[in-house]
């Protein structure tokens, strides 16, 4: 017997549409044709695919983007569908549910795209947000603006624009302003943090009464230490560190002075005593140093504009007792944040200052205002 022919694998193929002889990788698997491979190479299926596709669309009065080839996309780059561009990989973001790993859209069309989406089925991003973030719509946050008057619970001087809430529960608690709304988070939501700070600028806390037994006055340095003390400015101080220049002009102390501060108040904030002491604080007014204060407190004071009535206000606000619900005089309730009360409605602008002061006055002799309670309310 002879020995047997040893037929060699099929390496092309003929694809009678384009008449071109093509490598077996350019042909799709067909289990069916007896060569296990497609009559036709995969461009011409795509370009015939392609016209029976828009003969379908065209019956139907509809309207086929232009043709593109999948296999016309160099490697390490993809097709973004709503730019039409061929981009790097990077260009696009992950997502590994798809095969590729990445976005269908590049990076600004996904975006765009995500937008587009969420105004289509929330009305709009703003709405989108507030649901995801706080599961109220933009018409029941602007209810809440309406029966506030329109204005920040806390302050009474901004508009509310900023939806608070409790980072613990998550609860919608109001709506505030941009500046409470900070400062509450520079407090950490802590209302016995904000009484102290109002102390503290009242000079009524325990660093004001150590001040006064260490230097007889309960604040520090200041503009009117240079004059009165001529003496204190030597040429001794051309020898001081940048640091020193900027205390003795901005804060009349230099360097010598915020260490004992420092030293005296352990390392630790004069309000809270919690926190490292980092910056040196000053009354805006006059210029002098009340301590050194952290972080948190030093700016939380400044957003709440150095005003004791708003650190007490906030304070009570954290703890429930600062907004109230009151029967309306027109039947039903309305909400009650002031001490003499008024309808926030019905306050017309600029109409907060003498009811602002009467309530800063009230809360400071009675702070038990600030726990929450249901009870009469003092009108007016």
């Amino acid at each position: 017997m002879g020995e047997a022919i040893k037929v060699s694998p099929m390496t092309s193929k003929r694809c009678p549409d384009c008449h071109q002889v093509k490598p077996v990788k350019d042909f799709s698997k067909r289990r069916a044709s007896p060569d296990g491979l497609a009559p036709y190479c995969r461009e011409c299926y795509g370009l015939r695919n392609a016209a029976s596709y828009r003969k379908r669309q065209a019956r139907q009065g509809k309207e086929a983007r232009e043709y593109r080839r999948h296999s016309a996309v160099p490697d390490g780059m993809k097709y973004c569908p709503r730019c039409q561009e061929i981009k790097p990989f990077d260009e696009f973001g992950k997502n590994r549910s798809n095969k590729s790993g990445l976005t269908a859209y590049c990076r600004p069309c996904h975006t765009a795209t995500a937008l587009e989406n969420r105004r289509r089925n929330h009305g709009s991003e703003r709405n989108y947000l507030l649901k995801l973030r706080y599961g109220l719509t933009e018409e029941q946050v602007e209810q809440m603006i309406a029966e506030q008057g329109g204005i920040c619970v806390i302050c009474l001087r901004a508009e509310a624009k900023h939806v608070d809430h409790d980072h613990m529960t998550g609860l919608v608690r109001r709506v505030l302003c941009f500046k409470c709304n900070g400062a509450l988070g520079q407090f950490e939501d802590d209302p016995e943090r904000l009484r102290l700070a109002a102390e503290y600028l009242e000079l009524e806390g325990s660093q004001a009464r150590w001040l006064e037994r260490e230097t007889g006055a309960r604040v520090f340095g200041g503009p009117d230490r240079v004059r009165s003390d001529p003496g204190w400015w030597t040429r001794s101080d051309s020898l001081g560190s940048p640091r020193h220049y900027h205390l003795r002009q901005k804060y009349g102390i230099n360097d010598e002075d915020a260490d004992w501060l420092l030293k005296m108040q352990v390392g630790l904030c004069a309000v809270c005593f919690d926190f490292p002491a980092k910056h040196v604080d000053h009354d805006h007014r006059t210029g002098a140093v009340r301590g050194i204060a952290c972080h948190g407190c030093n700016t939380g004071m400044g957003q709440l504009r150095d005003d004791p009535i708003a650190l007490r206000r906030a304070a009570d606000y954290l703890m429930g007792g600062l907004v109230r619900t009151v029967p309306a005089s027109t039947g039903g309730t309305r909400l009650s944040f002031t001490v003499p009360d008024a309808d926030p409605v019905k306050v017309p602008p600029g109409g907060w200052t003498a009811r602002w002061e009467a309530d800063g006055r009230h809360r400071k002799v009675n702070p038990e205002l600030g726990i929450l309670r249901v009870g009469p309310v003092w009108v007016e």
